[in-house]
């Protein structure tokens, strides 16, 4: 696949063609429940969705034997080299290749913690949970973003680690197939079954993205980085897009449990995708496989360069996180930090609860996400405008000016949301910036992040960025599972619009230029 063989092909395929019978096996059970319009809450599990879950655990089981390489978790990184793409290399069409493919790859990972907002609606009212739309409820919904969340932080980790240990192609595919396994969500009788397959549906959605940034690392060109992560990143939109066109388009006929069961064709098609996909050739040196790794650079146009002495030096004494907010780095870590929180504020808070608090307002279902749908298109443009800023024009410009446009109609949301209801040109132009302009911001500052700051604390500086938006969702919604707000409108809006606008304050005063170094790679900040 991709000039890299799978350690185990055979058990591979098997383990993957289990998961897919055992989904297939929950289908009868949904298909039955046509005449009550697909509602399951309640329902005894029959004896095919029983061997369904075996089949799913042993397909799990049995995929990641034949993924993990022998040896795997005993060899050590090829710390002595990196693997960077020469500067002056140009645009090949392996790149273009690699940035479509990637594209299409984060947009069917995103997908997944995005429907969570399409699907609580249809279960609130079917499993009978409070929200906005049911005040009165037992439960509240918001314990299933909570989980989802959760199994997206503890991905985030799992992947990283699992990423360096067997590689970033079987660790993607492994995901594909974890994508397969929890679509049977549409089909759970429970609610508390839906909360554990959504933490297990995190756990395959968390690390995504970082192990996408760690392959263009090694494979794009320096000086066409930055707007690649920024483009790959953007992909959140695309992925709210098409969520939100499912959700209007499936979910009236089929109710919300569809938006679960696409997993098994997108999760197909993402371990098919994968045949395109290089494997780290870091990597492949560190396990001896000297003549795969040098096939995949001479394709990308990368090259080794030994890592000094003073580096080595610097990464094994430099300390921890803590080392991010001493100087020269306090005021520069403050902004990210505001930024990253703000993001997962907007992204968790207002994004999560819109088709909700839409049809609270007075808008049915078919004509929320109709026009979630038209809003995401609207502003799609931003995304492609945000990368030309960041790659032609300036890095911290771009990110007080995105943070400014949507901090301002957040703002605006806030206390007009409920009657723009009745405006619709107006309310999808406004609720363009939160989706579109929240994804480009957190694809603009995964860019960033990975360049102000030096060698010797860049990867602590990336994972900080990234962190806190996690941290972000995580205590919104645990404030709405503990009930102490509604998750309206406009509460909503002016939870990420404070601290985003306090976050183009502190880009301003702490925010630095990346300086390009003569290799290419980011030097020191200047001054900070």
């Amino acid at each position: 696949m991709g000039g890299v063989e799978l350690a185990r092909p055979l058990y591979f395929w098997l383990g993957t063609l289990a998961t897919v019978a055992g989904v297939l096996l929950h289908l009868p059970m949904y298909l039955h429940g046509a005449d009550m319009h697909y509602r399951l809450a309640g329902m005894p599990m029959d004896l095919p969705m029983t061997i369904g879950m075996v089949l799913i655990v042993a397909g799990l089981v049995v995929t990641a034997w034949g993924l993990v390489p022998p040896g795997a978790f005993a060899a050590r990184p090829a710390a002595e080299v990196r693997v960077r793409a020469l500067d002056d290399q140009r645009m090949r069409p392996a790149h273009i290749g690699l940035i479509v493919v990637m594209s299409v790859a984060v947009v069917i990972d995103a997908m997944k913690p995005i429907t969570l907002g399409f699907v609580s609606p249809g279960m609130v009212e079917e499993y009978g949970l409070r929200s906005p739309l049911n005040p009165g409820g037992d439960l509240p919904v918001a314990l299933l973003p909570l989980s989802g969340l959760t199994g997206t932080v503890l991905g985030s980790l799992l992947w990283g680690w699992l990423g360096d240990k067997i590689g970033r192609k079987p660790s993607i595919l492994y995901a594909g197939v974890l994508f397969i396994g929890t679509a049977i969500c549409g089909v759970m009788p429970s609610f508390e079954g839906n909360l554990a397959m959504c933490l297990a549906m995190g756990l395959g959605a968390g690390g995504m993205l970082p192990i996408a940034f760690s392959l263009l690392a090694e494979t794009i060109p320096p000086r066409h980085k930055g707007w690649v992560m920024v483009l790959i990143g953007g992909n959140l939109a695309v992925a709210y897009l098409l969520a939100s066109f499912l959700s209007a388009t499936l979910a009236p006929e089929y109710s919300w449990r569809v938006l679960w069961l696409v997993g098994l064709p997108t999760g197909v098609f993402l371990i098919l995708l994968n045949r395109f996909i290089p494997e780290s050739p870091r990597f492949l040196l560190a396990h001896g496989r000297d003549a795969e790794a040098h096939a995949i650079m001479a394709r990308y146009g990368a090259t080794l360069t030994s890592e000094s002495d003073v580096e080595r030096v610097q990464d094994e004494h430099e300390g921890g996180y803590s080392r991010l907010f001493r100087a020269p780095f306090t005021g520069l870590t403050t902004a990210v930090v505001i930024l990253g929180l703000s993001i997962g504020l907007v992204t968790y808070g207002f994004q999560l609860w819109i088709p909700s608090n839409l049809r609270s307002l007075g808008l049915d279902q078919s004509a929320a996400d109709r026009a979630l749908a038209d809003s995401t298109l609207l502003g799609l443009p931003l995304i492609f405008i945000s990368a030309a800023m960041y790659g032609l024009w300036s890095a911290k410009k771009t990110i007080v000016v995105l943070s400014a446009l949507v901090g301002a109609a957040l703002v605006v949301l806030s206390f007009s949301g409920e009657t723009l209801a009745h405006d619709r040109t107006w309310l999808y132009v406004l609720l363009a910036g939160p989706i579109v302009g929240t994804a480009a911001i957190a694809a603009v500052l995964a860019a960033y992040s990975s360049e102000i700051y030096p060698t010797r604390v860049r990867s602590r500086g990336s994972g900080l960025s990234a962190g806190v938006g996690k941290f972000g969702g995580v205590a919104v919604t645990g404030v709405l599972v503990a009930g102490a707000a509604a998750p309206s409108i406009g509460m909503t809006a002016l939870l990420g619009a404070v601290p985003l606008l306090l976050a183009v304050v502190a880009v301003l005063v702490f925010g630095v230029e990346p300086v390009k170094g003569p290799a290419g790679a980011p030097a020191e900040p200047a001054k900070v």
